[in-house]
Formats: C-alpha cells, structure tokens, sequence
C-alpha cells in the first residue's frame, strides 16, 4: 500500500484533487486517491479509484467496518466503471443543494443502485446513455411487484423510495461522467411520489408531515422496559464493585491455567451470593450497559450516534440565579452539522452515565493498549487513527470477529442487544435505537405543557443560559423540537378524528360547534375525510393538559394539568364559553357544565 506525506497541519492530498474524472487518461484517474487518513500526523492512503475496493474514512463512530466499504465487484460489469466514476464525483462534490455525503451515504446509494443495474442488463442496456423513461417505469413496476424474501410481503414505501431516489442520484450525478444517463427518469413524477408517499414531494432535506414513520413503543411496554433498565440501573454500583473484585483475583492467580482462573472467579462469586455463576455475571454486566443506554435514550431524546459519541465524564451541571441545577450531557452531533453539541438531562441521566464511565474503563484500557502494540509493529497502521476514535467512548463493546478489538457499539449490534433485553425481561416488542428519540417526542407532545409553549420557553432558557459556543448549536435542539411538533401535529390528527365520529360525544362550545358542523351531509370544501382531519387539526388550537385534549388558548389559561372548576365550567372567569375543551373522557364526565381535562 502507498503511502504519501504532508505536514501535520497542511492540506490532505486529496483535497487538491479534480471533482470527476472526467478527461484524464487511465492511469492518472487510477491514481487518484479516494480515501487518506492522518496517523500521527502523516497522511495513509487507503484506496486509490483503481482499487475494485474503496475503503472510505470517517463517519460516525456507531458504523460497522463494513459500512466503510464500496466494493464494485458487486457492479455488474458494463456499468463498473461508470458507477465509480459516479460515485466519486458524488464523494467529492456531492449532490445539488446537499452536503457531501459521508461513507454509510455512498455505501447505501451503491447497493441500493445495484437493483436498478441488474434490470439494465437484464433489457440489454449497457450504459446510462441508453436508459429511456420506459425503461425507467419498468423498473419502477418491477420493484412494486418484488416480494421480500423473509416475509414474502411487497417492499415497503420508504425502501421503494430509496432505491427509486437512487436512479435519480444516478441520472444528476452521470452528467458528470463519460457516460451521462440522457433521459430524467420519470418526466412529471418523483421518487416520493412513485413509491406510494402522500403528499407533496418536499425534496431533500425538507419538512414534512412523516408518511413512514418509526413504530411508537406503546406505553404499557415502554413502562416495563425502562422499569427493567432503572432496576439494572440500581444496582449497577453493587455489580461493578462485584467485577473490581474479580478483576484483584484475576491478576492476584494470573500465572493459574485459565481452568484454574474461573474455579477461582466462580468460587468467589458463591461465597458472595451470586446466583448463576460466571456466565450469568458477565450477561448482567452487558445487561447493565444496555439498561444504561435506555435511560440515558429515553430521558435525553438523543439520536444512537450521538450516544455513540458520549466520552468519559461527558456530564457537568450549571446553576441558575435561583440556585436551580441544570444537568447537560456534552456529546457530538453529525445530523445537523453542529458538532459538539449539549444536551439537557434529569439527574437519572446523569448517574446512568456516570455508571458507563466505570463500566467502560477496562475496555478503554485495552484500546490504549492495541494502540501502543499497533505502534511498535507498524507506526504508519491507519488502525491506529480508528482506534483513537474510540479511546475515551463509554459505549464500547468488544468485537471477537475482529481480533477481540474494542470498539464503540454499532446501529447493528445496539438493536442486537436491545432485543435481547427486551426478551430476557419478557416484553414482547420489536425494539429498536431509533425508536427512543421518537417515544421521547411523543411523550412531550402529550406533556401537560401542551402545544409546548413550556418547551419552547425550555429551549430559550437553554440558549440564554449557555455560552456563545452553544447558542451555535440551537438548531441541532431545533430539530428535536421539530420532530416533537411533527407528533403533536399527528396527536392532533387522532384526536379530531376521534371528534368528527358521529358516536363521540363532545362537551363545551367548541364541542358542540363540532357536533352541529359534522351534521352537515354535505361537505364539499375537502378532497377526502383526510384532508378534512388535517384542516380541522391545523385550524385548532389543541393542547393538552394532562387528561385530555383542550381547546383553551387564552394566555390566561393555565393548563396545569388539573380540573378547575372555575377555569373549566360555564363560570369560566376568562370568558370561555361553557368551557373550551370538546372532549371529556367518560369517567370524568359527570355533568353537563364541566369540560374535560
């Protein structure tokens, strides 16, 4: 492997390099270098365009080492070339009005292309030049009549949408290449469109009402599983000082056969108390990491990268001019390009993490150590840089398919481990990372602060109270605070429909407004009941206030949560018409002039 030089704080090489490849002679396009990483101050190439194997750098720490990898030998072989020469310009320009993309981006748009190549090949097309809108629809008829291997069901929405918007980054990113697909693929149409997506196509990186949407844990399983995880939590000091133990006797009979070892552990384990031996003691200790991962998921809102990126001592507090304590959890965000972020936390948080930072210190010992025996066997291993990446994670794991290496834990392996807590603890729930950021979500849009004035306030306290630095940052706390409008929007849509059921009874002035316009037999102003919902929704000023839905949205209104019988009944001081909240939860109902809460 080559190898190139450059001072510590110069430019990368690559850098100085042409965004396509178009013009230049074979061997000069082979040469160029795709991918380079910096150990110890001189910059490695990894791969050159030649390669039939780019191995890429960067991303977050939370991608599997296969995620790394462009592997064209997969391409079907009238289309290697012009796939490469795409996907570089895509790595070195990136696409019209979007970030350049990172390696689990270039990965995904090369495996999502292959389907797309291998129905060219199939029509006896054998470069882009030659690919027709007909052609294009046939494909798109193919991929809605696939059926999945597993389940034998049709592909879903947002895996059509995926392998339909990669045909379109292969048309916008081949005009850049020796072979430039001629014809837009669907003329009138989108990829988000053709995949059976309602609405408008926003484009990338736009807002919208989700059409897909991650599965919201229920209630009753996501009790159970953070109470499993808080109990794991509780007792994590005992089970650690439990493991510092065993670690003392496993370096006091370190010259003892490894048979010898474990008699010695197991013994010292029984005259503790410890039910299960060895091998249940070292499932609780990974049970601990996983329950420590719920907490800190479900209290935080942060995304699994995000965590991934979560260091050592990672927690600090601030104190406001009222004595009030704050606690923030210091991490890194590549979703929203705001890089170090902060993220406020409750204190149950806080020791969940604290736990991890000791959790995680024998694994940190042993990257150290890979570290310094990669360094005397080969100064110049890249491994060396990736190792460094996750020298102070506390979310680290050891990876036996790659020589007992320790790494921070992939997407992969977390929903490996988060399944199998779930099951260990008898809840029957598929459970994903991903879900935690939206469950959070949920519960602050059904919080008792309502249409989040409370948590719109939160967010301004948090800027004020930070330093210029994390002003910066706002916008990655403004995504979040997107996405919890995005599920009171969708609140909103359940709870209007639930009001135009003819069989729903409804209370107070706006209630009865509703029931007298749902009468009407004819409604021509909504395309369909849907629309419907959403314009009564969007017009609506719903909030909740604890118990129900309320329509209340006077600024004296204090949407505490509780039922006032002054506030919320005909005697209403703030001029509210027999109340304002239409809906009243049957086991409250108990008469005609008390409004729901």
């Amino acid at each position: 492997m080559s190898q190139t030089q450059s001072p510590a704080f110069g430019p990368a090489p690559v850098d100085l390099q042409p965004g396509d490849v178009r013009g230049l002679a074979p061997d000069a396009r082979d040469a160029l270098i795709v991918s380079m990483i910096r150990v110890d101050g001189a910059w490695k190439v990894l791969a050159r365009y030649g390669a039939d194997r780019w191995e890429l750098v960067g991303g977050t720490t939370n991608l599997c080492p296969s995620s790394r990898i462009l592997d064209f030998s997969r391409v079907p072989e009238p289309f290697r070339a012009t796939m490469k020469a795409v996907l570089f310009r895509y790595l070195r320009r990136g696409r019209a009005g979007q970030k350049r993309p990172g390696p689990a981006a270039l990965r995904l748009t090369l495996v999502n292309s292959l389907p797309f190549l291998r129905h060219l090949v199939r029509y006896q097309v054998r470069c882009l030049a030659d690919v027709t809108p007909e052609i294009s629809k046939r494909y798109v008829d193919a991929c809605k009549a696939e059926r999945t291997k597993r389940r034998g069901q049709p592909l879903a929405a947002a895996s059509l949408s995926q392998r339909f918007s990669t045909v379109e980054a292969i048309h916008e990113l081949s005009q850049h290449t020796d072979d430039p697909m001629a014809a837009y693929p669907w003329p009138g149409a989108s990829a988000y469109n053709l995949a059976g997506l309602t609405g408008t196509d926003p484009g990338p990186g736009k807002g919208k009402r989700r059409s897909c949407k991650t599965p919201l844990i229920p209630d009753a399983v996501f009790a159970a599983l953070y109470q499993a995880a808080w109990q794991a939590v509780q007792k994590g000091d005992d089970l650690l000082a439990l493991r510092d133990q065993l670690d003392a006797i496993k370096v006091q009979v370190r010259e003892y056969m490894s048979t010898s070892i474990s008699r010695v552990k197991r013994r010292h384990l029984d005259a503790v108390g410890w039910v299960g031996g060895g091998e249940k003691f070292e499932e609780s200790l990974f049970d601990l990491r996983t329950a420590c991962y719920i907490v800190v998921a479900s209290l935080s809102g942060c995304r699994n990268h995000e965590l991934a990126y979560t260091q050592t001592d990672a927690c600090y507090c601030t104190e406001d001019d009222e004595g009030e304590i704050y606690w923030w959890l210091r991490t890194r965000s590549t979703k929203t390009d705001e890089g170090h972020s902060k993220w406020m936390i409750p204190e149950a948080a806080v020791t969940a993490l604290r736990l991890m930072d000791r959790w995680a210190t024998p694994y940190q010992v042993m990257i150290e150590a890979e570290i310094a025996t990669r360094r005397d066997v080969n100064p110049a291993d890249p491994e060396i840089a990736e190792a460094r990446r996750h020298l102070a994670a506390v979310f680290v794991g050891m990876d036996t398919k790659q020589g007992h290496r320790v790494r921070t834990l992939s997407v992969k392996a977390w929903n490996y481990h988060l399944k199998n807590f779930a099951e260990r603890h008898g809840i029957d729930w598929d459970l994903t990372t991903h879900q935690f950021r939206r469950k959070f979500s949920n519960y602050a849009a059904r919080s008792r602060f309502g249409d989040l004035r409370y948590l719109r306030e939160h967010f301004k306290h948090w800027s004020m109270d930070m330093t210029l630095a994390y002003c910066l940052n706002e916008s990655q706390e403004m995504a979040l605070y997107g996405e919890i409008q995005d599920e009171l929007d969708d609140l909103k849509d359940d709870v209007v429909e639930q009001w135009l059921q003819a069989s729903e009874p409804l209370a107070g002035g706006y209630g009865r407004g509703l029931v007298a316009w749902r009468g009407r037999r004819e409604v021509t102003m909504f395309k369909d009941r849907c629309a419907m919902i959403r314009a009564v929704a969007d017009s609506s000023a719903i909030r909740s206030n604890g118990h129900a839905w309320c329509t209340a949205d006077d600024h004296r209104c204090l949407g505490n949560g509780g039922l006032e019988g002054l506030r919320c009944t005909d005697l209403h001081p703030c001029g509210h018409r027999s109340g304002a909240c239409p809906y009243l939860p049957r086991n409250v109902r108990s008469s005609e002039g008390t409004d729901g809460v």
